[in-house]
């Protein structure tokens, strides 16, 4: 009886058995729970195609031992009596445990997450994303165990205001000597993030104009149609109104075509009921109005609109020459004459006040 009265720490060595029995208990039963979990979890996953179970059995699995066994002392140190030094002490690793804990599963919610996107942009062949979203992974990493190393010196006991206060003076002179490169950076994450625009797409910038050939965290790279190699920053590209053909879900085209001022009445009428059947019987094609629009300087003009079906600038190329051919073959099956530069010059007869001599001449455009 005097060996079990012994006291240890203020507590009797059979306080202490039992407290140690419960903490060994706990583990075991903790494991056992985690297993369990894991297991069930991990059936549920195979059947369906959400990515929610596959999260809930990584965040089972990367739960720590550590993590079990303090969880598991600090329930059996209810038990025993201590001091409240010792008792703050306790609590403390307890609480610096629970955090390193969440940490290390926000950590894998975080990289889950860009792994994710990264595997939804190669699925577009967009390879820069890979690129971008590991610089994404790094700040986020950073910021994230940044946070968890505050709140642990914090529960030690450190005054983390002054700390806190000098890394947000000492960041700001960093940010302000780097501000262009941030800059960029930002706009690399907006540009994926926000997908304004792809590999592969054809863009115009102001003067600029041609296909994306990669998007970098600083640089977006362009091939134009000449052929050079466009490099513009990130930043000045999200500033700048942007036009993306590559998205165009049809292609509006309107053309003019002149014919000249002795086209009879009739073959005015004709004219729009012509160019109506030549767009209709294309592919891709859909007609949309052609009018007699205006008396020009040397030509009655007529004015056409359709839609292409395809944002292919070689397609709508391809209709656009197929419609000028038919329309030639028909006017001219039609005695239409199409319209150019021309002047006429009346010019008053010297025997006969009303006779006119007249000379036309005309001058090809």
């Amino acid at each position: 009886m005097k060996f079990w009265s012994f006291k240890f720490y203020g507590n009797p060595l059979d306080t202490w058995v039992i407290a140690v029995s419960m903490a060994v208990f706990l583990v075991i039963l903790l494991k056992l729970i985690k297993a369990i979990m894991l297991t069930r979890f991990k059936k549920i996953a195979e059947r369906t195609k959400t990515v929610i179970d596959d999260l809930l059995v990584e965040i089972v699995d990367k739960t720590k031992l550590l993590f079990l066994i303090v969880i598991s002392c600090y329930i059996a140190s209810l038990t025993l009596f201590f001091q409240a030094p010792v008792r703050s002490i306790i609590q403390t690793i307890t609480i610096i445990t629970i955090i390193l804990q969440f940490g290390v599963w926000a950590n894998y919610l975080f990289q889950a997450i860009i792994k994710i996107q990264i595997n939804k942009r190669m699925e577009k062949d967009d390879a820069s994303a890979k690129t971008t979203f590991t610089a994404l992974n790094l700040i986020g990493k950073f910021v994230l165990w940044s946070v968890v190393l505050l709140l642990v010196l914090d529960n030690l006991g450190v005054e983390i205001t002054t700390l806190i206060a000098g890394l947000g003076i000492g960041g700001l002179a960093v940010a302000l000597a780097l501000q262009n490169i941030l800059g960029d950076l930002f706009a690399s994450l907006s540009i994926m993030l926000d997908r304004p625009f792809e590999i592969g797409d054809f863009i115009i910038m102001g003067d600029y104009l041609g296909a994306v050939e990669k998007i970098g965290i600083k640089t977006t790279r362009i091939r134009s149609l000449s052929g050079e190699q466009i490099i513009i920053s990130n930043n000045d590209l999200l500033n700048s109104r942007i036009r993306n053909y590559k998205r165009m879900m049809e292609r509006r085209v309107l053309f003019t075509l002149g014919v000249i001022y002795q086209t009879t009445y009739d073959q005015l009428v004709k004219i729009p009921q012509i160019i109506e059947e030549i767009i209709n019987s294309i592919e891709l094609v859909r007609f949309d109005r052609a009018h007699f629009k205006e008396y020009g300087d040397f030509a009655l003009i007529f004015e056409v609109v359709y839609y292409v079906k395809s944002p292919d600038y070689n397609t709508y190329m391809d209709v656009q020459q197929k419609i000028n051919l038919e329309i030639y073959k028909k006017f001219k099956q039609e005695g239409i004459e199409f319209a150019y530069p021309s002047q006429t010059l009346f010019l008053k007869s010297e025997e006969s006040e009303f006779p006119v001599r007249i000379i036309e001449n005309k001058t090809e455009g």
